[in-house]
């Protein structure tokens, strides 16, 4: 970027800008005097005709496309009970879109080829690709292969039109749930229930669960959705947020936002559409959503990497995003530590479930974003500190996470003789963690071969409870060593029962039960034992496991799983969350369509067949960052005491 160009950028972080500067009319015209504020108009005369048609549902407009709905005007939800004072606007012209780009149909059948061809990390792992004993054992249970793998003649060809009629109800279902703004798609509402009368706000765009919906459309080369709510979402972070008269930080991003139709100022006749965003100010529990700035950032190396398209990340409005999501994430506190510090309820597990602190899930997404934004951000004079400070904390907190959290029969040993009270530069027990804390569940579930990160590290206090999306997305974004990312797969295999039974994904293992769940939860009715955030299964995390199985070379993990879900999914109407022990049972709460099952069963099967295409989601760790590391492992802590020296690249 040109020094005209890193002023302009500046500017708009401080709030003295005139504008952002954009090539896009909707994103351009932006109000000098109020510039956390933007306005989005879409007009139209309020006839009895359209009037009839905004009344209908979010479901009967999704299903219409693009050009149907530009003919009949904008109008998505016909919820005119709204404040406009705390609605965004924006001249309602159609921003830029990208053409849609044909791609080859990704629904085929996973074969074995594919994980041949497989070389993300630049080592074959020719065991692990080869050795099918697992997934045949499982089919051959079903009948869906012969003893020596050959496939079936008539039972694998009716099982095969069974899987494809499966994901073609899959692409229908996440079509119709597409949500329009100006014509255009900005996203997809998180359920489409048409049993559910009480709606609460899953008929809202949520950030992190239109991200597996995002990967699904890229994946297919289906790009426009996806730059639009990049494009959108971004908008809506420079909002004035306030809560109780205090306002968060500027680089925050919403937890989702909805499309709203309203009356026009001074002309009844005449109607405007307006995208309203929630901060968390209307979320049950008041939470800042703190994953929502950090998947998006994800989303936006994705998006740039799937369709060859960098100059939306190259844009001087969402290079300023993404510094103001980064500043705010490493702006300077009281912690001790290189983690984020979060309150209960700040990302996926958005209730209370004893996850304040430090939860794992916000650590493997913060590196995650931190490596992405690294890779997008572009070099000028002012980006140098954000980037020092960058590379700083990428060390430290990968150093962090590998050696305080991670845990195997090993480790669980030396906790187990931890002294304590330790008072000096080079303790052994550094969090002065007691043994006792060691429950009795852990000492019999611990396998010999495997291991992984355990959920949450505070002074004198480990979470032991194993988190699957922070696991999962710590081998996706290498937080995780090889080894570590491979014993994480060794222990969900050998958990199988635990962690997958008759629904892939535990969200958490085991469950709070009795006084503790009493205790943490407050007694929660929604996340009673083995329930909804409470080691309820959920069928979404299977798309996170399995771009984690394809980085370590070993898919037909993933490949299992996947079977298991497709016996049930499609019969059970695709629900948010399964309950019990195994999974079982549909969740007592659960909604139907639930887009993000949906979307995540779609990603996966498209990552199955093409496995070369998770590369848009892996980050890999650098020589830098390896360097650095085997620095701080060899470094006496009592020599870091001294005065900081400028010129070091790390600090710590």
């Amino acid at each position: 970027m040109s020094m005209g160009t890193s002023e302009v950028a500046l500017q708009v972080l401080s709030g003295a800008g005139p504008r952002l500067l954009t090539p896009d009319m909707c994103f351009g015209n932006v109000d000098s005097s109020y510039p956390s504020r933007f306005h989005s108009k879409c007009l139209k005369k309020r006839t009895s005709k359209y009037m009839n048609l905004l009344r209908c549902s979010s479901m009967l407009h999704s299903r219409m496309g693009p050009k149907q709905l530009k003919g009949l005007g904008c109008g998505v939800f016909g919820d005119t009970a709204v404040n406009r004072l705390q609605l965004q606007s924006c001249k309602c012209q159609q921003a830029d879109s990208l053409s849609g780009l044909a791609a080859e149909d990704g629904n085929g059948t996973w074969f074995v080829d594919s994980a041949k061809k497989l070389n993300l990390n630049g080592v074959t792992n020719a065991s692990n690709i080869l050795e099918f004993e697992n997934v045949q054992q499982f089919e051959q249970e079903k009948k869906g292969l012969t003893s020596n793998g050959v496939v079936g003649t008539g039972t694998d060809t009716a099982h095969k039109a069974s899987v494809d009629s499966i994901e073609d109800e899959a692409w229908d279902l996440l079509r119709d749930s597409m949500v329009y703004y100006c014509g255009s798609p900005v996203g997809t509402i998180a359920a489409n229930d048409p049993t559910s009368s009480n709606v609460l706000n899953y008929d809202q765009v949520f950030i992190r669960d239109f991200i597996p919906s995002g990967i699904a459309f890229l994946l297919k080369g289906e790009y426009d959705i996806v730059r639009n709510f990049i494009l959108h979402t971004l908008q809506l972070q420079s909002w004035e947020k306030t809560i109780d008269c205090h306002s968060p930080g500027q680089g925050l991003m919403p937890a989702s936002f909805k499309v709203r139709t309203v009356p026009l100022d001074g002309d009844n006749s005449e109607t405007e559409e307006v995208l309203d965003p929630d901060f968390g100010e209307a979320a049950i529990g008041r939470v800042a959503p703190v994953d929502s700035g950090l998947w998006w950032i994800i989303l936006l190396r994705a998006y740039g990497k799937s369709s060859g398209d960098l100059s939306v990340q190259e844009r001087v409005d969402v290079q300023t995003g993404i510094k103001m999501i980064l500043r705010l994430c490493l702006a300077d506190g009281f912690d001790m530590f290189p983690t984020l510090l979060v309150t209960d309820g700040s990302c996926m597990i958005d209730r209370r479930m004893g996850i304040h602190g430090h939860p794992l899930e916000i650590q493997a997404l913060f590196y995650s974003a931190l490596l992405c934004a690294r890779e997008m951000l572009a070099p000028e004079d002012g980006s140098a500190d954000l980037i020092r400070a960058l590379n700083n904390r990428l060390v430290a907190l990968s150093f962090h996470i590998r050696e305080y959290y991670w845990i195997d029969m090993r480790k669980l040993n030396e906790i187990y003789r931890y002294k304590t009270e330790e008072y000096s530069y080079d303790a052994v027990n550094k969090f002065n963690i007691y043994p006792d804390q060691i429950s009795p569940w852990l000492v019999e579930w611990m396998p010999n071969r495997g291991g992984y990160l355990i959920g949450n590290l505070q002074p004198a206090h480990m979470d032991f409870r194993f988190f699957s999306l922070g696991n999962l997305w710590s081998v996706v974004s290498s937080l995780t060593t090889t080894d570590q990312s491979h014993a994480i797969l060794d222990l969900i295999e050998a958990k199988w029962a635990d962690l997958v039974a008759d629904m892939p994904f535990k969200i958490c293992y085991p469950a709070l039960e009795g006084q503790e769940w009493q205790i943490i939860t407050g007694s929660d009715p929604k996340n009673t034992p083995w329930s909804y955030h409470n080691a309820g299964s959920w069928p979404t995390l299977i798309w996170q496991f399995t771009v984690a199985c394809i980085k370590m070379n070993r898919p037909e993990i993933a490949a299992r799983a996947v079977q298991v879900a497709e016996r049930r999914l499609s019969r059970d109407k695709w629900p948010e969350y399964y309950d019990t022990k195994r999974g079982r049972f549909i969740g007592k709460k659960a909604c139907l369509f639930q887009t993000w099952s949906i979307a995540g069963y779609l990603v996966a099967k498209l990552l199955l067949a093409d496995p070369s295409a998770a590369k848009i989601l892996i980050t890999e760790e650098d020589s830098d960052l390896v360097n650095a590391f085997s620095c701080m492992i060899s470094a006496n802590p009592r020599r870091k005491r001294g005065r900081k020296d400028s010129k070091q690249t790390y600090i710590v």
